[in-house]
């Protein structure tokens, strides 16, 4: 099977547009992981993204008669400018179709060469049904950003040019997953060449399209996916890289969202660049894969696969990098409510930097604390919660609170008694010009708001903590208005984290 590709990959046009990226050591990396690490820096592509591999070689595959007519895409992003600056290479019309939610800087960016950007709907799909309408309507040439056997074989000119610069032993390479289009060109021509190099797929925890299409022996559409990582939010694996996918990858790792952003920060430190979250996702995967199978020596590649984040991201991104590299630990404590108190606890710290504190007045006999807590090197955070522990301090671990996290932690002191009824909801909503207004406008034609937490990430969506008061023989019709009303949604009213700082 893969011996079709290997040819369709040695012949594939990429390099009119496309650059041979460099293959760099993460001496830092390297050192801490007890590994030769190597990253491939797909990053550097002229769109700063790896797609303009695949959506060239996919239009200069087209006839004349299809690339006179003009060529349509669906993207939010990196596709969408992949196939921008090749119907500019080319002298194509090309129409690219993006959600509503996309960025304006990659909105600009498609327009820079030339292309005629659509918005339309809140996600890829919206943009993916009317960019086949487009087609259909107007003749004009679909350009698949994964499913595709030439956008799939552009890709796979990656692993080529692996094998090239690294002449010595490969033990496994990382790639990131979404759609498969990379993942499935690259294990191609690496399982051909070399049977023994594992392939390595990484994706998002809440984006595991090929992590439960492999478990369940067939493609399997998610119910929801993170955005977080917006370059593989993808609901559906695509037909033909799955075929390919399923046979040549030897496993997949999931990802959290604190892991991204710490392995974001590791590529920053070796190398002086910012990867998007969809671009560290492979590091990411590399490192919980070190752990977890306890390597050592060993030569491990992972493909930086696209820089292309807005710059208003990292604020976000270096909040949760410490989390995510196990360096700081998110605690809630109480405290006695009494003079001293403080000192007394940080003390028990000992020389630990304290990251954050927040606290407010509750009550006579117990204070809350809102803590991060700065661990040394490969320090268990458990060890510190225990000592807390047997010093009398009831603990709650927020680390992994995402609640607590993306909201609490902002909102510590605007407790308040008194309030019946109230129940608590995290949203994700599309992010646009006047998507708040709407979304508080539908919530509260009905039921009171009693508490709103809002924080703009620099995402393509919106992240909202809300408690509504709603009375116990209205809770069936306020669970309709949810599901009705069409957003992520996930009830956080037992979360330790609002019984201790905010109910």
């Amino acid at each position: 099977m893969p011996k079709k590709y290997i040819e369709k990959i040695l012949k594939a046009r990429v390099y009119d547009v496309a650059r041979e990226t460099p293959l760099e050591e993460a001496r830092g990396l390297s050192e801490r992981l007890g590994n030769n690490v190597l990253i491939k820096r797909e990053d550097l592509q002229p769109v700063f993204s790896f797609k303009l591999r695949g959506a060239y070689n996919k239009m200069a595959s087209l006839s004349d008669e299809e690339l006179r007519r003009g060529v349509v895409a669906a993207s939010a992003g990196n596709h969408a400018q992949g196939v921008a600056l090749s119907a500019q290479q080319m002298g194509v019309k090309a129409t690219i179709v993006m959600p509503k939610t996309t960025p304006e800087i990659k909105v600009q960016a498609v327009r820079k060469y030339g292309a005629k950007a659509v918005l339309f709907g809140d996600a890829y799909d919206d943009a993916y049904q009317k960019a086949l309408e487009l087609s259909e309507d107007k003749g004009l040439t679909l350009v698949h950003p994964y499913d595709d056997p030439e956008v799939i074989a552009g890709q796979g000119t990656i692993a080529m040019e692996i094998l090239r610069q690294h002449a010595g032993r490969i033990d496994a390479v990382f790639i990131p997953v979404g759609g498969g289009g990379l993942i499935a060109g690259m294990a191609a021509y690496l399982k051909y060449l070399y049977p023994d190099i594992r392939v390595v797929g990484v994706e998002p925890e809440d984006a595991p399209t090929l992590h439960n299409a492999l478990k369940s022996k067939r493609r399997v559409v998610l119910d929801q996916v993170g955005i977080f990582a917006d370059g593989v939010a993808v609901k559906q694996i695509g037909k033909e890289t799955f075929r390919l996918a399923r046979k040549l990858v030897d496993e997949v790792v999931l990802v959290s969202s604190d892991e991204i952003c710490a392995a974001i920060k590791d590529i920053f430190d070796d190398t002086r660049s910012i990867a998007e979250p969809a671009g560290a996702l492979a590091v990411a995967g590399l490192k919980k894969y070190v752990e977890q199978n306890s390597v050592e020596k060993q030569t491990l590649i992972a493909v930086d696969s696209g820089a292309n984040i807005n710059f208003d991201r990292l604020r976000h991104v270096a909040e949760r990098a410490e989390i995510g590299e196990r360096k700081e630990a998110v605690l809630a404590v109480t405290i006695p409510e009494r003079p001293g108190s403080f000192k007394r606890f940080c003390k028990l710290l000992g020389k630990r930097q304290i990251t954050e504190f927040n606290y407010r007045y509750a009550d006579q006999a117990d204070a809350h604390i809102f803590v991060g807590v700065q661990l040394g090197t490969g320090e268990d955070p458990h060890h510190l919660i225990s000592r807390l522990v047997d010093k009398g301090y009831p603990v709650e671990d927020l680390s992994d609170n995402e609640a607590a996290k993306l909201h609490v932690r902002y909102m510590v002191g605007g407790r308040q008694s008194g309030i019946d009824n109230e129940i608590l909801y995290r949203f994700e909503f599309p992010e646009r010009p006047g998507a708040l207004l709407q979304f508080l406008t539908n919530l509260g034609r009905t039921w009171n708001i009693s508490l709103f937490h809002y924080r703009n990430h620099g995402a393509a969506f919106g992240r909202v903590l809300c408690g509504v008061q709603v009375p116990s023989e209205e809770r069936a019709d306020f669970q309709k208005f949810l599901d009705d009303l069409g957003y992520h949604y996930w009830e956080e009213t037992e979360n330790p984290v609002y019984k201790l700082f905010l109910s």
